[in-house]
């Protein structure tokens, strides 16, 4: 007897199959990952960087904010809350576990003058540049004494 092969039918065999797998796992297995990575935005204007994190549900004083040789890392940690026992999760999406992000600067910090702040789950941070990287006026003199201005333009 020949038999037709069916591409869409091999398809849902495998996901039977893969369905019946993860039907035989442990619910009190966690499948979350341990380590997962945090969004920023950057934003540069002529005398500082601004970065801002959202870590919705974390207490500051569990934050780890460090800046070293041109990057700043920020790490932490949200812990699980293992209050259902007996019963077993419908849906389970709330990300839990350390996290760290790490991102270098283009330009030269002031270390000791970096600022941050938190307000409703978002840390702001400011990282004012050094002042050998801000733009400055050159004054240009012309010969008979009248003195014209010019502008440096960043990169």
């Amino acid at each position: 007897m020949l038999t037709r092969w069916d591409p869409f039918q091999e398809m849902l065999n495998l996901r039977r199959t893969v369905d019946r797998l993860f039907d035989n796992v442990n619910p009190d297995h966690d499948w979350q990952p341990a380590t997962w990575g945090l969004a920023l935005d950057v934003v540069e204007n002529k005398d500082d960087f601004i970065v801002k994190a959202s870590v919705p549900g974390i207490n500051p004083d569990d934050l780890d904010i460090s800046y070293a040789d041109d990057t700043l890392t920020i790490k932490g940690e949200i812990k699980s809350d293992n209050e259902v026992k007996e019963n077993q999760y419908h849906l389970r999406e709330r990300r839990y576990g350390s996290f760290a992000r790490s991102i270098t600067l283009p330009t030269k910090i002031k270390g000791d003058a970096i600022e941050a702040s938190y307000h409703n789950g978002v840390i702001n941070l400011r990282l004012p540049k050094t002042e050998e990287v801000k733009p400055k006026r050159i004054a240009i003199k012309v010969s008979n004494n009248k003195m014209i201005e010019g502008k440096v333009k960043n990169k």
